[in-house]
């Protein structure tokens, strides 16, 4: 049996971006639960140097779908939009990217296999394999917000456990 880039991306994003929704379903239950505003946790930070929680979850986003529509137009550059100021906006924001990474088509995914791919940002520029900047790239990145979305909410008093970070596991049937 193979292992293809598809299996590698697409089911370990698809079970953290369930997760990442998880987290957020908590997050506004304990805003509600506490009588916050959504703004205390989505601009929650865990120093002051290090992006906010609204960012982290755009991250995520940027990382799994938007690393896609990278490798399709050959180039990656940072996310500096704005990120929705509700918890229910970067919920749905979770939901459009799971949607379309879950439309992804193994076919296009294992045909990036080789092809040219760059990052780009100001001042600086990484050429990369398609397969090298998923894997060695975005991957990490995608891992790295979430687990700092995760270290936020754990910061910030919700009663989280590491099972609401590794969401549904892949179970043998």
């Amino acid at each position: 049996m193979s292992f293809t880039l598809y299996d590698a991306l697409v089911p370990n994003w698809l079970q953290t971006l369930d997760a990442v929704s998880g987290l957020l379903d908590k997050a506004e239950a304990h805003c509600a639960g506490h009588t916050l505003p959504d703004s205390a946790l989505i601009e929650a930070r865990l120093a002051p140097d290090m992006f906010p929680l609204g960012f982290q979850v755009n991250s995520v986003v940027v990382h799994s779908i938007g690393a896609i529509e990278g490798v399709r137009r050959g180039t990656f550059s940072p996310d500096r939009s704005p990120w929705p100021d509700t918890l229910a906006g970067l919920k749905a924001r979770v939901a459009d990217a799971r949607q379309a990474v879950a439309a992804l088509d193994p076919g296009e995914v294992n045909g990036f296999f080789g092809r040219d791919m760059c990052f780009e940002a100001p001042g600086r520029r990484i050429d990369f394999t398609a397969q090298d900047f998923l894997l060695s790239f975005s991957v990490p990145n995608f891992f790295f917000h979430a687990t700092t979305l995760y270290d936020i909410l754990r910061n910030q008093g919700l009663p989280l456990i590491k099972r609401d970070y590794l969401g549904p596991m892949r179970r043998k049937a």
